[in-house]
């Protein structure tokens, strides 16, 4: 199935080289968790703070659950600012 896989801030280079921006269409196999992608992608979990699918946050508990066919994973380490 194909997904577009969103690194943002730091994460971003944990992308392969070539990809456009911060997004990445991948193919994967059906019943690919958020957290197999990550994982895939060498992204280290204690860096990752907000997980998005289609726009909605997916807490810790739940990133295990498939992903589905055309879904969008979006990701962000826990940035600080003032």
């Amino acid at each position: 199935m194909r997904l577009e896989f969103k690194l943002y801030a730091s994460l971003g280079e944990y992308l392969p080289p070539g990809t456009n921006g911060h997004v990445l269409k991948v193919d994967v196999p059906a019943g690919t968790s958020p957290l197999d992608l990550l994982e895939r992608y060498g992204v280290p979990l204690a860096q990752v703070h907000l997980v998005l699918v289609n726009g909605v946050f997916i807490p810790p508990d739940q990133r295990t659950l498939p992903l589905k066919e055309g879904d969008e994973l979006a990701v962000w380490p826990a940035v600080a600012g003032g």
